[in-house]
């Protein structure tokens, strides 16, 4: 009796250091991943900008072939 509880306590801890091997391998998985995605934030913010620089070429192109 006493060797099974030895024995189970030994799986309870290979079972929490898998475990722990498991969750620190996807928080790196989630970090890589992370540096891999361009961020959706930045890419509307310069899809944004791209478009107020485009208006603003176009209109001043409009304004400098009127000859006010």
């Amino acid at each position: 009796m006493e060797s099974n509880l030895l024995t189970d306590a030994g799986a309870d801890e290979v079972n929490q250091d898998f475990s722990e091997y498991v969750a620190n391998l996807q928080l790196h998985m989630t970090l890589q991943a992370r540096n891999l995605v361009p961020s959706l934030k930045q890419t509307l913010v310069d899809s944004r900008q791209q478009l107020l620089h485009q208006t603003q070429a176009h209109f001043e192109k409009l304004v400098s072939r009127q000859g006010l």
